[in-house]
């Protein structure tokens, strides 16, 4: 759980200068860590599957990971290993637990930024 009362410095930082760049098939991954947060720019290109680029490298079936974010452009459906499924585009905000697949909907580049833990 984020606690905003630890947060004593005021500091502005650029995700075009990010303390890591990760940069799977068709994804960029630039973060910035703040005191008390870490925060993620995330860019996926259009033909971008979660399954594709990132399942590799993660080696599990579906994202096992929990997104906290905000959609800044372009589309991306997620499918829940349930089977629901809903897509998600500029001005949504979003929650999405583990065990999911994504994919980026259209021609548009989809861009986020999320929260990705305490710093």
């Amino acid at each position: 759980m984020l606690d905003f009362a630890g947060i004593t410095k005021f500091e502005v930082r650029s995700h075009e200068a990010p303390d890591d760049l990760r940069t799977p098939p068709k994804t960029r991954v630039e973060i910035v860590k703040l005191p008390g947060v870490t925060i993620g720019r995330f860019s996926a290109e259009p033909g971008w599957r979660w399954s594709e680029c990132i399942g590799p490298i993660a080696g599990t079936a579906g994202c096992q990971v929990a997104h906290v974010g905000h959609v800044v452009s372009g589309s991306v459906v997620i499918r829940m290993d349930d089977g629901s499924q809903k897509t998600i585009g500029p001005g949504d905000s979003y929650t999405i637990p583990p065990g999911h697949e994504a994919w980026v909907e259209g021609n548009e580049q989809f861009v986020c930024i999320e929260v990705l833990n305490s710093a």
